[in-house]
């Protein structure tokens, strides 16, 4: 297994209340959120179809995805709308100004 990888992905002022990036990391493409000031990262391909689930509505922690709707809290990676269906969470820190993912 890998080590994991740490990087600076956006700048806190990048992401205010309520909005929604998509960043990459080490090749992977991460969900970046804003819910309430907490910073969320899940991986940006829906389970169903593989919809960007950075381009879907946030609605306090539940993100529902452009294509068909299938909504994702983005606090746990859980799938509302098929509990099977769950996407990976990553850590995020911030650090001055810096946003940090790590995968």
């Amino acid at each position: 297994m890998s080590a994991p990888v740490k990087a600076v992905v956006a700048h806190v002022a990048d992401l205010p209340p309520g909005a929604a990036k998509q960043v990459t990391v080490n090749g992977m493409e991460i969900a970046l959120f804003n819910v309430g000031g907490k910073l969320c990262a899940i991986a940006d391909t829906c389970p169903h179809r593989g919809g960007p689930l950075s381009d879907g509505a946030l609605a306090g922690t539940t993100l529902s995805c452009p294509w068909h709707a299938w909504d994702f809290d983005v606090t746990t990676g859980a799938c509302i709308t098929n509990p099977a269906a769950s996407v990976k969470t990553y850590p995020v820190e911030v650090q001055g100004s810096d946003v940090l993912v790590t995968v």
